[in-house]
């Protein structure tokens, strides 16, 4: 009996260390894929701006239109959502307000694109808004007009409210402002709320993370496109594959897994906004309910204006670009206007 259970537990333990020899080397193949995966993504889409100083590190941006100095329509400063970087407002909007006659500044957020993460707590909206209006005040740029999409929508109004000698004006687009029914955000975001869900996610970030999205990428923009369909070109076009790369993967989830702490803190200071406002949603939009976030935010600020448009659904920016650049050119007028 004795030495049966001694041959038992030794194939248990060659079992064991099969499995764990097994597991280790899924593991090794997941680091070597990801570090291939970063050099052929960030040599497929190599910086395209300039990086500007700040505290503790530097922002990239894009800029296109009259340069600084030049006349112009004024300044227009994009800021992207989650998951993106500076290119995907650019090429959706940003070329043709330059095209227009407006000085337009993209800025890739803190740890998406070129830009490092600066900060430990750089995921708090009011953090990035500190660090690109110290960006702003390096390029020189007076008021400009703030537009942010879907996550920036947190942080183009914590400029308004911290920031208010930044913004003539402020387009926000599909924007995440208001804490949200079911309370935080869940799947992978929320898992940084525990201990193990940290270990685990610092894990997948550096293993299995970048293969798996560069897998199902295509699938993923279908989803936040909804119900419109994927724009020919677009996931190449906006560099999206960046987002794969660990730094900025990981930096994408504990930005949204503190989104709604802090919509929490700031929802109610709405009302304190004075910079003329326009808010553009889709009543179709699948990824951040219009009805918990733009109407209630163009009821809060004073003065605002809600446009929705309908079927339309979060990427209004590339489906309905004619009405965002129209909403856009009204508002620098209307700006211009309250300026006499």
């Amino acid at each position: 009996m004795r030495r049966r259970r001694g041959r038992i537990a030794r194939v248990l333990t060659l079992i064991a260390g099969l499995l764990g020899g097994a597991v280790a080397a899924l593991a090794v193949a997941g680091l070597l894929a990801t570090w291939i995966i970063t050099l052929v993504v960030e040599a497929r889409y190599p910086p395209a701006g300039r990086r500007i100083a700040v505290e503790g590190g530097h922002l990239a941006v894009l800029e296109a239109g009259p340069g600084e100095g030049s006349p112009s329509r004024g300044t227009v400063v994009l800021l992207h959502g989650a998951s993106a970087n500076a290119m995907d407002p650019m090429q959706a909007i940003g070329r043709r307000l330059a095209g227009d006659g407006f000085r337009v500044l993209s800025f890739d957020r803190p740890g998406f694109g070129y830009s490092d993460r600066i900060a430990p707590d750089a995921a708090s909206p009011a953090v990035q808004a500190r660090l690109i209006s110290e960006a702003l005040a390096g390029l020189k740029v007076g008021p400009a007009l703030i537009v942010g999409h879907s996550w920036s929508g947190a942080l183009a109004t914590a400029i308004a409210l911290d920031h208010p000698e930044r913004v003539a004006g402020l387009a926000l687009l599909a924007p995440v402002s208001h804490p949200w029914p079911g309370g935080g955000v869940g799947g992978y975001a929320g898992w940084y709320r525990s201990l193990p869900g940290r270990i685990l996610l610092t894990i997948a970030t550096y293993t299995v993370a970048a293969p798996l999205g560069l897998t199902y990428l295509d699938r993923f923009a279908e989803v936040v496109f909804r119900p419109q369909g994927l724009p020919e070109g677009y996931l190449d076009g906006a560099r999206v594959p960046l987002v794969l790369r660990p730094s900025t993967f990981g930096a994408n989830l504990r930005d949204l897994d503190g989104l709604y702490a802090f919509l929490e803190r700031q929802s109610p200071r709405y009302r304190d906004i004075t910079a003329p406002t326009v808010v553009i949603a889709g009543d179709s939009d699948p990824v951040v309910k219009t009805d918990v976030h733009a109407r209630a935010l163009a009821r809060e600020v004073p003065g605002a204006k809600l446009v929705v448009l309908p079927g339309v659904g979060h990427m209004l920016q590339y489906v309905a670009a004619d009405t965002v650049v129209a909403e856009i050119e009204a508002l620098a007028a209307r700006e211009r206007v309250g300026a006499q």
